[in-house]
Parts: C-alpha cells; sequence; structure tokens
C-alpha cells in the first residue's frame, strides 16, 4: 500500500472514530474557548491524538505538529521548516461543526524543510478525499483534477474578512465591485481550495496565514495548476511569519484578482494606501 493510501486511511479511522460520532451530539461540555474567539472541541483533540500516534507507526523519525497542540505549546511552529513533519489540522471548519452543518475537514501536510511535499484533506460527511504529492499532481477520490485552464473573466470568489485589520477591509471592499460575484467563505479551507480547484469559485483572499490552514490546500490547488501566494506575489511557506494569502483557479485568475483587489496604482485614491503600495 503507498504512503497516500495508508495516510487516507488513518483519516478516514479519524473520521469515523472521533469526528462522525460526535457530529450533532456534542454537549455544553465538549466545547471550549482554547483563546479568545477560538473555540475547540472533544473531536478536534480526539481526532488529533489518533491521526498522531498512527503517523508517528508510519515514520518514527518525523516530527507530528497539530493545531492543538500548537494552540498549548505555539513554540512547535517554530521549526516546521526543519526535517519533516507532519502537519495536522484535525477538523478544520470547527466553528460549521459546532452549529451542526458542513463543511468540515481534515486536513494534513508532509513537510519536508519546510516545503509541502504530500496532501490530505477529507470531508468526513462525503468521504470526498482531495491528495496531492508534489510534482504529481491532484487528486479528488482518485481522479485527477486540473484546475480550467482557460480563463474567462472573473465570476465570482470569497474574501474572509473575520479577521481583517479595519483599514484593509475597508481598502478591499472599496474594490470589490470589480469582481461580479463576491460570495461567503465556507469558512472550512479544505472546503474552499477544493471548490477553486474544481472551478467553483475564482479565488478566496485570506488574512491569517496559519500553516494547518492552508499549506494541504496550497498545495493541491498548486498541483491541480492553480496559484497560491502572498499578497505580493511571494511564495508561502512553512516557517514564515505574515499575513495576506490569495489563492486561485489558474494564475492568470490570481492575476486578474490581485490586479482587481489589490493594485493601489489603479485607484484615484491610491496614495492614500500605505498598507497597498507596500506590497509593490
Amino acid at each position: 500500500m503507498s504512503l497516500i493510501d495508508k495516510v487516507s486511511t488513518v483519516l478516514r479511522q479519524a473520521a469515523a472514530e472521533a469526528i462522525l460520532p460526535r457530529f450533532r451530539n456534542l454537549t455544553a461540555r465538549d466545547v471550549e474557548e482554547k483563546s479568545p474567539g477560538e473555540l475547540v472541541t472533544v473531536a478536534d483533540r480526539h481526532a488529533e491524538r489518533l491521526i498522531g500516534e498512527q503517523l508517528l507507526l508510519l515514520d518514527p523519525s518525523a516530527r507530528v505538529v497539530g493545531e492543538e497542540a500548537c494552540a498549548k505549546t505555539p513554540a512547535l511552529a517554530d521549526t516546521l521548516d526543519r526535517g519533516t513533519v507532519w502537519l495536522i489540522d484535525p477538523l478544520d471548519g470547527t466553528g460549521n461543526f459546532i452549529s451542526g452543518r458542513g463543511p468540515f475537514s481534515i486536513m494534513l501536510a508532509l513537510l519536508r524543510e519546510g516545503e509541502a511535499v504530500a496532501a490530505w484533506m477529507l470531508d468526513p460527511l462525503s468521504d470526498q478525499l482531495h491528495v496531492a504529492e508534489l510534482g504529481s499532481g491532484a487528486q479528488i477520490n482518485g481522479v485527477p483534477v486540473v484546475a480550467d485552464g482557460k480563463p474567462d473573466g472573473l465570476r465570482r470568489g470569497s474574501i474572509s474578512t473575520r479577521f481583517l485589520p479595519p483599514d484593509v477591509l475597508e481598502a478591499i471592499e472599496a474594490r470589490s465591485d470589480r469582481v461580479p460575484l463576491i460570495v461567503p467563505p465556507l469558512l472550512c479551507a479544505g472546503a474552499e481550495y477544493p471548490a477553486i480547484a474544481t472551478g467553483e469559485r475564482d479565488f478566496a483572499v485570506f488574512w491569517r496565514t496559519l500553516p494547518w490552514d492552508h499549506l494541504p490546500g496550497a498545495l493541491f490547488l498548486s498541483e491541480a495548476g492553480g496559484r497560491v501566494a502572498r499578497w505580493d506575489g511571494s511564495p508561502y511557506r512553512a516557517g514564515q511569519d505574515g499575513s495576506g494569502l490569495l489563492a486561485a483557479r489558474t494564475p492568470d485568475h490570481w492575476r486578474a484578482t490581485h490586479i482587481a483587489l489589490f493594485d493601489w496604482r489603479n485607484d484615484r485614491a491610491g496614495a492614500s494606501d500605505s498598507w497597498l503600495r507596500a506590497l509593490d
């Protein structure tokens, strides 16, 4: 059995044992605030423990770094660019899960010296599995997925506004009429990236760039033919600080979105947008 298949089995076991039995069955004691405005459930922690234990059996020499472990010990995320690391987001879309709705996803990336070389995103409700290997493409349930390489103009995309600083939010909203349709974010990166790869959305804009939220999806979308980069066009990698990420269906869609939302030179009042000028 290949590594892709072995890890896929681990994720499905975690979904069956830790997540699905608790969906719409959480009690008040099963949910707590791990930081201001950030919730965690017993399902998150149980899944992270199960997945981590199994991954260490597959490769005892690798380190396992999970989102919930980092919530308790933030320094764990400081060395993601060193050695071989399994990076786990045991339940992306926790807010949706708590509310009794989808989407939510189990997300995992295998990092070598900070570069994502393999990624998995499993939707426990549909059992839809998204996988990617660096240089080998992306698949959904074993079927190769290739992002549409024939851009027909921007049609729709999402902007995750929750963590945007007020001045940044104001500047982006002032430009949002340049995109035909801004749709609500899915509140789950493990669903957002596949939606872009399959053409349901053209782009997604994020402010927070936490590695467990974005490294798996970034590899998947890139291997499908899309582009993920910071707002200034620089690569997104593990072990980096910074905010602002733009994911798009193709490089052409990335450029079109960047021009529409972030190119201050297209604004009459551009001189006042110092935060955008700094990206140029």
